[in-house]
């Protein structure tokens, strides 16, 4: 059966995470992580999306993409398929380099930019591959750079303050650096500390209670909430249920396994709606745009 396409409009910001086949090392040599990287550079001039944050580790890879015109889905299978002939180039091979598809989560940008920059960052220090943040396949050390890079620095620097110096300030604050890398004067001042609080408001903006967000979404679609909750295969309770899935996922602070116990959903099926939005149609796009519209 098909895949269905993913969820895409202008604009639309994605968490993109890309894995070696059978988690297999694709990128160990530093060759192919900057064979990676030049790649996504040619389409990113090629196809015009935007790239805030990426890392290269050994067997897999973050990116947070914005997209313009050109779709989520063309620009990935460009950048798979090019590697893919590349590397089974090289070692004389045939088959997938990737896993059979990509991982691709709709963020909310305006809440949480800063926080999916933080933590695709953060990724090699947590796996013990650096001290500090300073990773060569990462996007870090392009925001402490003045020169252009892959990396569009400038909308998020900007987003923290109007002057350069005070924006990295800020952006290693909230990278949550510490002092192994001996910066001179790394101390923000009182009104840095008070933009920094600001920012940081972004993280729980238009966060509501998983049952108030139930509510709104039943009152708007006419429905009672005991009908929504009831073991029914009726298409438009179906349709409900998967667009409070991926409403909560933006607006809410609950876990998979509370979902799946309050909506009466097997838990694989809430992480399937996530994950892959390949059980999205119009329908369910159209009731979380009446949501986010209203």
């Amino acid at each position: 059966m098909a895949r269905k396409l993913r969820v895409h409009y202008e604009g639309a910001l994605y968490h993109v995470i890309v894995r070696g086949n059978n988690k297999s090392t694709i990128f160990m040599e530093s060759k192919w992580k900057n064979t990676y990287l030049d790649i996504i550079k040619i389409y990113k001039e090629k196809y015009d999306f935007k790239l805030y944050a990426y890392v290269i580790m050994d067997n897999h890879g973050h990116l947070l993409i914005e997209v313009s015109k050109v779709e989520l889905a063309k620009i990935m299978k460009c950048i798979q398929q090019v590697f893919t002939q590349k590397y089974n180039r090289e070692f004389q091979r045939s088959g997938h380099v990737f896993e059979q598809r990509y991982k691709a989560f709709v963020c909310d940008k305006d809440s949480y930019l800063l926080s999916l920059i933080r933590y695709i960052h953060q990724n090699p220090l947590k796996a013990g591959l650096t001290k500090n943040l300073s990773y060569e396949w990462s996007s870090h050390n392009k925001y402490l750079e003045k020169k252009i890079s892959l990396v569009d620095k400038d909308y998020v620097l900007e987003i923290l303050s109007d002057n350069r110096r005070q924006a990295i300030n800020i952006y290693l604050e909230l990278m949550g650096l510490d002092n192994s890398l001996e910066l001179e004067d790394y101390k923000l001042s009182e009104q840095e500390q008070v933009l920094k609080v600001s920012k940081q408001e972004l993280f729980n903006k238009n966060i509501i209670e998983f049952g108030e967000l139930v509510n709104l979404i039943c009152n708007q679609e006419g429905i009672e909430v005991i009908n929504l909750i009831k073991r029914s295969r009726i298409k438009k309770l179906s349709d409900i249920r998967k667009a409070i899935v991926l409403l909560s996922e933006k607006y809410c602070r609950i876990s998979n396994k509370e979902i799946s116990h309050i909506l009466k959903l097997n838990p694989s099926m809430v992480s399937k709606i996530k994950n892959d939005a390949v059980v999205i149609n119009e329908q369910v796009i159209n009731i979380m745009k009446r949501y986010e519209n209203k």
